[in-house]
């Protein structure tokens, strides 16, 4: 089944302009412009290889935004669009699922925080869309990607990739082995606050990234975006892995950066994580903020070199050096953090 056909199921119109967006590393997304009804919209084609169940992704957006809904959420709401036979997902000749979604108009995203000011306005967006997600009963959400945020699991897939690595990728990587040998029971703590029921399972965005809020022209919030990860467990990792996007003044993809931290860029960050739910957070929530940023970025480094080590076959990657060059990036990211909180 061509793409043509998928539109035509739900637009019912040949009349169309289709414009590839690019910034997404799952999912295969499109602009599509319905020339008659001058409307624009979101294609995608879910990536089937990392989200094995899209009815369990369609399933969750569409319960997260009858909770949005139901609690009065000040941002606008992505909406998935049903076909001319009202099916939130249709599938092509090769059985992969494609959805399309409502568009924001005049909108804008970024890849990295162009300000304190706007990293603020992200972080107390994200804050928002949590504390009205995370209602005294919990939706029956499911796992899009089962055991992603099971720390005890990607530490054992890292013992056995530095196992079974060839020699030359050892050799290659051998000073961020040692390093991340050396820090190899910072997510012990984490593994047993979750074990022991220490921290809240609450919802989660899972992906928090500043790519995935979309601002109008004065860099204010209109919408969060992406729903596809999200989860049930700790609050801490979305505050960990909004530290782990927001305070790197490079690319990850950077082997080569010194001082990647930006200290004030954690401050900010922080603030507007806490703005509204400074109240909401158990003590053992609101004391391990500063232990969970590392913790996210240390796992983020593991996963890079857990990857390197297999051969990169799971990421993405441009040359052989690739995900090294992010796990250099990720050490030095969390070096500079580790500094910063030990002189506070």
């Amino acid at each position: 089944m061509e793409i043509n056909d998928i539109i035509i199921q739900f637009i019912g119109s040949n009349n169309y302009s289709l414009s590839s967006i690019t910034e997404g590393l799952i999912n295969t997304t499109y602009l599509l412009e319905d020339l008659d009804r001058k409307e624009k919209f979101i294609l995608q084609k879910i990536n089937q290889n990392v989200f094995k169940q899209p009815e369990v992704v369609i399933k969750n957006h569409v319960m997260i935004n009858e909770l949005l809904r139901s609690n009065n959420y000040q941002f606008q709401i992505i909406e998935p669009i049903p076909s001319l036979t009202h099916q939130l997902l249709v599938k092509d000749s090769n059985g992969q699922s494609w959805r399309m979604l409502s568009f924001v108009e005049n909108s804008i995203t970024f890849l990295t925080a162009p300000s304190l000011e706007t990293a603020f306005e992200a972080a107390k967006t994200f804050s928002y869309f949590l504390t009205i997600v995370n209602t005294e009963k919990l939706p029956a959400i499911e796992d899009t990607l089962p055991d992603f945020l099971n720390f005890e699991k990607r530490v054992a897939d890292y013992k056995k990739s530095l196992k079974d690595a060839a020699p030359h990728l050892r050799k290659n990587a051998k000073a961020e082995i040692e390093i991340t040998n050396q820090l190899l029971s910072l997510p012990d703590h984490w593994i047993e606050m979750e074990k022991s029921n220490q921290i809240p399972k609450r919802i989660i965005h899972a992906d928090v990234k500043i790519s995935n809020i979309l601002f109008d022209q004065n860099h204010h919030p209109l919408a969060v975006i992406d729903l596809d990860t999200m989860m049930i467990s700790t609050i801490l990792y979305d505050f960990g892995t909004m530290i782990q996007s927001y305070t790197n003044t490079t690319y990850e993809d950077d082997g080569s950066a010194e001082n990647n931290f930006n200290p004030e860029m954690y401050k900010v960050v922080k603030e507007g994580f806490l703005f509204y739910l400074k109240e909401k957070l158990t003590p053992s929530e609101s004391q391990n903020l500063d232990y969970a940023a590392q913790v996210a970025i240390y796992i983020q480094e593991l996963r890079f070199l857990t990857d390197y080590l297999n051969g990169s076959t799971y990421y993405s990657t441009k040359y052989s050096e690739h995900n090294l060059d992010r796990t250099k990036n990720q050490l030095q990211l969390l070096k500079g953090l580790r500094e910063y909180l030990g002189s506070k």
